[in-house]
């Protein structure tokens, strides 16, 4: 209960923050699909033509993107957040991941749906949709548990504040990074072995005739 507490009473401003500045980073990201050369897109359209044929054919979707790969992947972000919380000097650079996550979404979906109409968005509601509707939100809770802990350090330390209970803060923050860890575990496996179904069941509708 006080770990609960200590993570969310009272920062409803901070998730409002950092949902905002992740939103920005999407639409930016969207916004950079405009800005993109007539040979960069040539270069994607022939990467994106290249990969759904691979994946038509059941080709080395899972093998290539393995379930570890993947979970890897999200944790090196968590991870990364939970540094940067402890250091607090890091607190600007949690803020710049998020808007850079919002960033990489953002252009991932602009560039299917400006280059394939809805069937890139059909494409993009089953490969990049689903895991994130999960992933969005831990990175999210991440991120303000970070900034929390970053600000009771400051409070604390910088400007000797002293509050009692000083190890629970710490452990709240643990614990939920742990938590919040193990759920990606989950997301991945449903990532790895989900994801690639249902994108070969679009991606025919994206291939030339």
């Amino acid at each position: 209960m006080r770990s609960s507490t200590f993570i969310f009473k009272g920062q409803t401003s901070l998730y409002v923050f950092v949902a905002v500045l992740f939103l920005v980073g999407v639409i930016f990201g969207a916004l950079m699909v405009n800005a993109l050369s007539l040979e960069q897109r040539q270069d994607l359209e022939g990467y994106l033509g290249n990969f759904f044929m691979t994946v038509q054919h059941g080709g080395q979707v899972v093998e290539t993107g393995t379930y570890w790969e993947i979970a890897i992947l999200h944790l090196k972000w968590v991870g990364l957040i939970w540094i940067l919380g402890l250091s607090v000097i890091g607190l600007p650079g949690i803020l710049v991941l998020d808007f850079l996550k919002g960033v990489l979404i953002g252009f991932t979906v602009g560039y299917l749906v400006g280059q394939y109409s809805w069937k890139g968005l059909l494409f993009a509601l089953v490969s990049v949709a689903p895991h994130n509707l999960f992933v969005i939100p831990v990175l999210l809770i991440c991120s303000v548990s970070a900034i929390t802990f970053s600000l009771y350090i400051i409070r604390n330390r910088v400007l000797m504040q002293r509050t009692p209970g000083g190890q629970r803060p710490f452990a709240s923050y643990v614990l939920l990074t742990l938590a919040m860890a193990a759920l990606l575990l989950g997301v991945a496996s449903f990532e790895t072995w989900v994801t690639p179904a249902m994108m070969r069941w679009v991606t025919p509708m994206l291939l030339p005739a």
